[in-house]
């Protein structure tokens, strides 16, 4: 079945884009069916499926969709086509265009499709904050310029760029690579990097090192891809995020981080690092309460506030609740010489009862057992050492599944 791209909007206020990104993907020699999302009008005779079934997949049926409340409609059109776009099996890409409403309504679905199938989103609102629309995925977002309202001088340029460039994703393939080995996912932050280095050095001969910037998106993608079936393992030595959900950082994954580790029950060799820090903006961002805290300024946009044994403490027992739960392999490993590269003798945010506070927390929540284990190590994070006890623990429970599941 030859693959094909989906183009998706509004057709009762969008028909004419849509026919125009039809044609330059036809003058590319792509094939693509137009999808209309339109709560409110008249389709214009121009959508290969209709706004009734898409619809039709919302949960309570399209009577739930078509309602006189624009609010509502577009967040269930949204959940229709969330559960309708992943289904079609000759989808090859997408495509959305949108102002606010169509962003927010056309983004979920695509956030729904595979790591890797080309997905592109033609938006008003691309040049702000897109991380609510991207999420976890890999959604390229076009900035519109003009608004999304008919053809002019740059939007026939700005669309016409959009249609190309998934023109030549769906043309031209990603070459295999001639490579068997398993994958497995690592968290890392600039402060844990040395620890994440060595640790991929030491495993690239035998597996796909997929590494994940631990900046709240980062942490939500490294749980994506463990969802998809994509890696076989997780080396989660970076949990920093945590410290943001608590105190309102900038770099929060949620508060399903690590819940990855029950669903899934993947082998898990987790530390704590980073657990020293809060990210914030620039200085005159803190929140008042926090402007008599230790901070460190990492650069301009970035001030780091290291936590305290009170927030050490409720962030082990919160990681320990979320460990508890899990079915696989796990193996936590805890640096008694400093959980981050400033966290270190000498270093702004060095404080060994802070650290204490968060180990023992840890080690009285946690339920250990054979397969859940708390490892103490009286080594640094960055230090060679620990990594090198990261790498055994980790060949050692993938071992573990090996052997399980022959």
């Amino acid at each position: 079945m030859q693959a094909i791209a989906y183009l998706i909007g509004t057709c009762d206020t969008k028909a004419g884009e849509l026919r125009y990104l039809r044609e330059r993907l036809a003058a590319a020699g792509v094939a693509s069916c137009i999808v209309d999302v339109g709560t409110q009008g008249d389709a214009q005779g121009v959508a290969d499926i209709s706004a009734a079934e898409v619809a039709a997949c919302h949960p309570e049926g399209a009577a739930a969709v078509f309602v006189n409340d624009r609010g509502r409609a577009v967040a269930a059109m949204a959940e229709a086509l969330r559960r309708w776009l992943p289904a079609r099996d000759d989808l090859g890409g997408a495509l959305g265009i949108g102002g606010s409403g169509g962003t927010a309504l056309i983004a979920p679905a695509l956030r729904e499709l595979d790591i890797g199938v080309p997905k592109l989103l033609v938006s008003t609102i691309a040049s702000g904050n897109v991380a609510p629309y991207v999420g976890p995925s890999d959604i390229a977002m076009l900035y519109s310029v003009t608004d999304v309202a008919g053809l002019n001088r740059i939007s026939r340029q700005v669309l016409g760029n959009a249609a190309h460039a998934l023109a030549g994703m769906l043309r031209e393939q990603i070459p295999a690579v001639a490579d068997d080995k398993p994958a497995i996912g690592l968290s890392m932050f600039g402060v844990t990097t040395d620890c994440v280095n060595r640790l991929c050095d030491s495993l690239e001969a035998d597996y796909d090192c997929l590494v994940f910037h631990a900046t709240g998106t980062g942490g939500r993608s490294l749980e994506k891809v463990a969802d998809s079936g994509m890696i076989e393992g997780l080396l989660d030595v970076t949990t920093t995020e945590i410290c943001d959900l608590f105190m309102g950082g900038v770099f929060s994954a949620g508060d399903t981080r690590l819940d990855v580790v029950a669903r899934t029950a993947l082998p898990y060799v987790g530390s704590v690092g980073a657990l020293d820090m809060v990210n914030f903006g620039a200085p005159d961002s803190l929140p008042a309460a926090y402007r008599q805290r230790l901070l460190y300024e990492h650069n301009p946009q970035i001030t780091l506030m290291r936590t305290t044994a009170e927030e050490n403490a409720r962030m082990g027992r919160w990681i320990g609740d979320k460990l508890n739960r899990s079915r696989g392999p796990v193996r936590l490993l805890l640096p008694e010489g400093g959980v981050s590269a400033l966290d270190a003798p000498g270093q702004p945010f060095y404080d060994p009862s802070a650290d204490a506070a968060l180990f023992e927390a840890l080690e009285a929540t946690v339920e250990q057992t054979p397969e859940r284990q708390l490892i103490r190590s009286p080594h640094h994070i960055n230090d060679p050492a620990f990594a090198a006890q990261l790498v055994e623990q980790f060949r050692e429970v993938m071992a573990t599944r090996s052997r399980s599941t022959h």
